[in-house]
Formats: structure tokens, sequence, C-alpha cells
């Protein structure tokens, strides 16, 4: 594996892993009085356009990272919809 590559996966699965505590704590809690609707639905956008990008690039650290990014800021962005205003 190039060394290019491997700098590719490392990122994404460093930035990647950075949202797992935070959907962990919003599942658990329910408490989404913090995080801001319109950033997360700008960030979930923008990480769908990422994962197209990687897509069509065949570019595989971008298409993994970016489809778990997704799943978890799309778990975020719903649970603030949802619970948002109570």
């Amino acid at each position: 594996m190039p060394l290019s590559e491997l700098i590719g996966y490392l990122a994404a699965f460093l930035t990647t892993c950075s949202f797992v505590p935070q959907a962990l704590h919003t599942f658990r809690t329910r408490d989404v009085g913090g995080i801001s609707l319109g950033m997360y639905t700008v960030f979930t956008a923008g990480v769908a356009l990422w994962l197209v990008y990687g897509l069509v690039l065949a570019a595989w650290p971008i298409v993994v990272a970016n489809a778990i990014t997704l799943a978890l800021a799309g778990t975020i962005l719903g649970m603030k919809m949802v619970y948002g205003e109570r």
C-alpha cells in the first residue's frame, strides 16, 4: 500500500472516530441542546457530497470514511430534528 493511501486511511479513521463519542452521547441521553441544526444540516450535506466525490474517483479512503461519517452525522441530525423541539 502506498504511503499516501495509508495516510488517507489513517486520516479517515481518526476523523470518522471523532464522531462516535457525540453519536453515543446523543443516543444515550437524547440531549441535543448544544447541537446546531443549521451546522449539522450543512455538514451532513457536505459529507454526502464528499462520499459522492470519493465514489466518482474510486478513492476508497474517502468513500469509507464519508460513508461512516454520513451515518453518524445523519443519526445525530435526525435526533436533533426529533428531540430538539421539546
